[in-house]
């Protein structure tokens, strides 16, 4: 019962923003908040601050910190690869078809 509540509050939410033309906000807003975590995570776990960063990528710290930022959501490829190699990861992009 739970999770059919759940579904159809997924579906309607959906929908709705689709309507509003805010679907594609609301989905690169979500996507930057996990990619700006999953670095920052990374980042964490490396003992690497800002600067670090910044230096091993030939950048400013603004610039590392917009890559950083969850509500900053103009991200290039270029620059998320370029992060995630200097962190020791890569860039995996899915994209997922409807059913």
């Amino acid at each position: 019962m739970k999770e059919d509540k759940l579904k159809r509050f997924e579906t309607t939410s959906t929908e709705y923003l689709r309507e509003e033309g805010l679907y594609g906000d609301v989905e690169a807003n979500a996507m930057k908040h996990v990619v700006a975590a999953a670095l920052t995570q990374r980042m964490e776990r490396l003992g690497l601050t800002v600067s670090e960063l910044a230096r091993e990528l030939g950048t400013s710290r603004a610039a590392v910190n917009r890559v950083f930022d969850p509500l900053n959501t103009s991200l290039t490829l270029t620059t998320l690869a370029r992060t995630a190699a200097a962190l020791g990861c890569r860039v995996k992009i899915e994209i997922v078809l409807p059913r």
